[in-house]
């Protein structure tokens, strides 16, 4: 699908749809640094808020990651915190990444990040390494957003700044070894050109 908008429109729909039948589906949305998986996110998020009156959870997956190179264990910790509780029917606890102290916070400290969610509304997942073979078995709707790499790179650093420029490889490096490992385009239900 080429068209933005009109992906976003396709994607509530069926999700509105899932929600007849489960509360709280699992939304994943992939693609390589600067595809456009926030906007794609913040989007759709808003369009299920207008049909559904209710806001789904959002959750990115930069609050997930323990560092710059960290995008295996994100998706891990993703998994094994969030969608694997949610699909059995619990309540996910996990707690964001600090990237100032470069850790999770401490149970001892005011704000230490921890976060919680017990379903009842859609759950929308943003980031790289969202869709995995493990998430995609646990999501209701998978998703891969597709974009040049000299568009993305201009976006990372128009986004971030040149001083994370140094990162650009290191994050492609494990981008590279995350998608050969898990095939997430492949596992997903919709790809978005961007």
């Amino acid at each position: 699908m080429r068209d933005f908008h009109q992906a976003v429109t396709a994607i509530t729909k069926q999700v509105v749809s899932l929600v007849d039948k489960n509360p709280t589906p699992i939304i994943l949305i992939d693609g390589r640094a600067a595809s456009g998986k926030s906007s794609l996110a913040a989007d759709l998020k808003n369009a299920l808020f207008k049909e559904l009156e209710q806001a789904p959870r959002l959750i990115h997956m930069d609050d997930l990651y323990p560092g710059w190179e960290g995008l295996q264990l994100g998706s891990y910790y993703l998994n094994q915190q969030i969608l694997q509780p949610l699909s059995n029917g619990k309540t996910a606890h996990w707690q964001l990444w600090d990237w100032q102290k470069a850790e999770r916070g401490r149970a001892d400290e005011p704000g230490n990040g921890w976060r919680e969610f017990a379903g009842g509304t859609p759950l929308i997942v943003e980031g790289c390494g969202a869709l995995s073979r493990v998430s995609g078995e646990l999501a209701h709707l998978r998703v891969w957003i597709e974009a040049p790499k000299e568009l993305r790179h201009a976006r990372w650093i128009e986004r971030d700044g040149e001083k994370f420029n140094d990162y650009w490889n290191i994050w492609a490096a494990q981008e590279d070894e995350f998608y050969e490992q898990q095939k997430s385009k492949q596992l997903a239900d919709l790809v978005i050109e961007n």
